[in-house]
């Protein structure tokens, strides 16, 4: 049976211009994941990266941690369709004023609970993008980034030999919308999901050949972040 880690990535630059960019936080955290790895004695066969910057950065400072016999030198490759929704269109098709990052900034300096205060306008913009009422004004509707995610999950094992142990990096919605789709959720349990994702949290899939693709693949484990944890320091866990 062949194995798939979905990593999602560290801490990106939340609030900034940039968003598509790791913090030096997020940085660590990728090293603490490798660590994790190399201590654990995990080789991979196979890494892949969504498109995105912050996906590859995660992978770069992850997999340069592990022991030269472990890494994966040469099977690298890049696909798209693990990339992540886009969260500012989302945001901003709800609440126009969050088009500015400097808003946002006020926003969250001038609320007393800001992290509750801005979950709860996301979830409202999560519901207003997945209600399919609202498709037009959407590059990506919900149903097309979910296709899209299961698509490369498909693809993955599709193109996987028996026994592999492949590393994915990508986002938090991704990895909640193929778990969705493993476990056979409905949509507003996808986006509670997403919402508890850690940065650098790592989701384990089990895969097997043969069969149809829906019936090959299971969970073994769900945002696992112990390599996190083991610091003992509760600013190395965060879910934005």
């Amino acid at each position: 049976m062949g194995q798939i880690y979905l990593v999602r990535h560290g801490q990106a630059s939340f609030g900034s211009a940039d968003y598509d960019q790791l913090s030096e936080l997020g940085l660590e955290q990728a090293r603490l994941l490798g660590e994790w790895f190399a201590n654990s004695r995990q080789k991979f066969h196979r890494v892949v990266t969504g498109a995105l910057k912050r996906h590859r950065q995660t992978a770069d400072a992850c997999m340069a941690v592990l022991p030269k016999a472990h890494r994966v030198d040469t099977d690298w490759h890049t696909d798209p369709d693990f990339n992540e929704y886009d969260h500012h269109e989302v945001l901003v098709r709800h609440h126009p004023p969050f088009d500015d990052p400097a808003e946002i900034k006020r926003f969250l300096a001038a609320s007393p609970d800001a992290r509750h205060a801005f979950q709860e306008i996301f979830q409202a913009a999560m519901t207003r993008w997945m209600s399919g009422e609202h498709d037009a004004d959407y590059r990506e509707t919900w149903m097309q980034f979910r296709q899209r995610c299961v698509r490369g999950l498909q693809h993955l094992v599709e193109g996987a030999d028996k026994s592999q142990s492949i590393i994915v990096f990508t986002s938090g919605g991704t990895i909640a919308t193929i778990c969705q789709h493993v476990l056979g959720l409905e949509d507003r349990q996808m986006a509670q999901l997403n919402w508890t994702l850690a940065n650098c949290g790592l989701t384990k899939l089990l895969y097997q050949s043969g069969g149809a693709p829906s019936r090959r693949v299971s969970l073994s484990y769900l945002n696992n972040y112990a390599h996190l944890e083991w610091l003992g320091q509760p600013h190395t866990i965060t879910y934005r």
